[in-house]
């Protein structure tokens, strides 16, 4: 039997809307919006269509067949297996122009609630989350906040671009309650046509350059130059990797960051693996946003290892580091369509039947067992759970929760360690860090020598500074590390002062455009010389998730974009 179809409900005008007709809803009574937590999204000019496991439909239940509904049905037979049956994900079909004419769309189609079996429609976070996990985009927030009457009426849209807003409350509520939490703003005399749109011939809306990455997250067969010119890297990747990848399954960011980590695993070929990743995420971080652009990164470094023999005795334990840093899926899935030999894909499948037996933790667990401890506790803890399942000491969340009693009060020392070349901002960054004990910069302990540029007694210096580390990780509190740490050696002599003092240890990554730090380096006060800053990128190997118990990634902005 298929999922029951429901019409969606119209949506009321809010009192100052001037595009309310003699025949539309008004909202009478705002109380169902004064003192709640409200996102306000773009209105789109299209037609409201609803998504099912097992079917699709526009605003009328007995929608005929339709030009303009083609696409979104491929759509549905797209992710439809994705929909949980008696669930529903209601949006706007933007694949016909309709009164507004949109040339720079991230997808024919935008969901905008998703409607769960019992008739509730699911809060607004765990909406953008499951839409994305489709492949949908959201419209564009223009405002969130406390329900402000004043900041809504203030708000100003491009009238020959857009054709409203949408405020919802941002918590979940029932089919019942709709009329009360939701309500619309239209601009006036919005439908502009002599001829309705389903009469007239259908005119393509226009997608934007990040239309591509939004087809692959949808299930879309992959088209690598597409995808090269919506990352800003057209004539480049491996067409045929991409060709080859199979996501098993795989949707959302998840189906992305694989077939984007098998385009460009070859990208800046010309610099060290380490460099390659570095460039590579900070390239993509403006795109992608860093989450994705690190994950993209951390599989083409990683995914080479699976092309290799290793020794099945520490196979296991290996795959749960790895599975930390990119899911054993996407890596696996990489590995496969990068291969270029009969050995190396002999050694991905030879891993792939180990990796059957590597089920990780259960994050939501692992967090709702340490849910109670401050924020350094459980961090900490979480980091020596996963240590500990990956070394096979804990075979599951409670073992890791009786194994980690010693560092659930808190009292350890903190290290926040920077990583990044010279001028990526990493000082800045740390300066900006409250709480704070101790501050450890090489520059400094130069500059006290003589030359902050004086490289000839480094030793020295570095001997001072971990001398200096390790009394103040004995004295507890916070310090930073303030140097390059380029490279996993640098870094380890760190992480030795650190472990022996029992320390919590953070790494802080800086990833800045290699342009853009050649701009940066230009204005500092103590620029390094250019050859100098060149051959850092190209030593430059970002720390993988799981080097330390928290990795924070910072980018341009001096701003944590992503958290591990």
């Amino acid at each position: 039997m298929g999922t029951t179809r429901t019409h969606y409900p119209r949506t009321r005008h809010l009192p100052w809307s001037p595009g309310a007709t003699a025949d539309d809803l008004r909202v009478t009574d705002l109380s169902g919006l004064r003192g709640r937590e409200v996102v306000v999204t773009e209105k789109l000019d299209g037609e409201n269509t609803t998504l099912y496991a097992d079917g699709v439909h526009a605003r009328s239940l007995d929608s005929a067949h339709h030009p303009s509904r083609t696409w979104v049905k491929a759509l549905q037979a797209r992710v439809g297996h994705a929909v949980p049956a008696g669930w529903r994900v209601c949006g706007e079909n933007m694949f016909a122009r309709h009164s507004l004419a949109y040339d720079d769309l991230d997808s024919w189609f935008y969901g905008f609630s998703v409607w769960d079996g019992e008739r509730r429609c699911l809060d607004w976070d765990r909406t953008v989350a499951f839409l994305r996990g489709l492949g949908v985009p959201v419209p564009r927030v223009l405002w969130r906040g406390v329900f402000d009457e004043r900041a809504l009426r203030a708000l100003r849209l491009d009238l020959g671009r857009q054709e409203g807003y949408v405020v919802r409350v941002v918590d979940g509520f029932d089919a019942r309650e709709f009329g009360a939490r939701v309500a619309k703003w239209v601009r006036a005399g919005h439908v502009r046509t002599d001829t309705h749109w389903m009469h007239a011939p259908v005119v393509e809306n226009g997608l934007g350059a990040r239309a591509p990455l939004w087809a692959v997250r949808s299930g879309a067969p992959a088209d690598a130059d597409a995808l090269a010119g919506a990352v800003g890297l057209p004539g480049e990747g491996d067409r045929e990797a991409v060709a080859r990848f199979d996501p098993a399954g795989a949707t959302g960011d998840d189906r992305l960051v694989g077939v984007l980590a098998a385009l460009l695993h070859g990208h800046g070929r010309d610099g060290g693996q380490g460099g390659r990743r570095a460039r590579l995420a900070a390239r993509l971080a403006g795109v992608v946003g860093m989450p994705l652009a690190r994950r993209v990164a951390d599989l083409v470094g990683l995914h080479p290892m699976l092309h290799r023999p290793y020794p099945d005795e520490d196979r296991r334990a290996g795959l749960a580091r790895l599975s930390l840093a990119a899911g054993l899926g996407p890596l696996h899935a990489v590995a496969r369509a990068t291969a270029t030999t009969d050995e190396a894909r002999e050694q991905v499948e030879w891993s792939a039947l180990h990796a059957e037996e590597v089920a990780p933790l259960d994050e939501g667990a692992l967090r709702e067992a340490f849910a109670g401890l401050s924020a350094d506790a459980a961090v900490r803890c979480r980091a020596e759970a996963r240590e500990a399942y990956a070394r096979g000491r804990v075979g599951g969340v409670d073992g890791a929760v009786a194994a980690t009693w010693r560092w659930r009060s808190g009292a350890f020392p903190r290290l926040v360690q920077l990583v990044g070349p010279a001028g990526s901002g990493k000082s800045a960054f740390a300066r900006g860090l409250g709480g704070v004990d101790t501050y450890v910069s090489l520059d400094e302990l130069r500059e006290a020598r003589g030359a902050r540029a004086d490289q000839r007694a480094n030793a020295d210096v570095l001997r001072e500074g971990l001398d200096r580390l390790d009394g103040a990780l004995a004295a507890a509190g916070t310090t930073v590390w303030d140097a390059t740490s380029l490279t996993h050696r640098q870094r380890s002599l760190v992480h030795a002062v650190a472990h022996r003092r029992n320390a919590l240890i953070t790494h802080a990554v800086v990833l800045v455009a290699e342009d853009e730090l050649i701009r940066r380096n230009t204005r500092r006060e103590h620029a390094v010389p250019p050859e100098v800053l060149t051959a850092q990128l190209r030593r430059f190997a970002p720390p993988y998730p799981g080097d330390a118990h928290r990795t924070w990634y910072v980018g341009p902005s001096g701003t944590i974009e992503d958290e591990v």
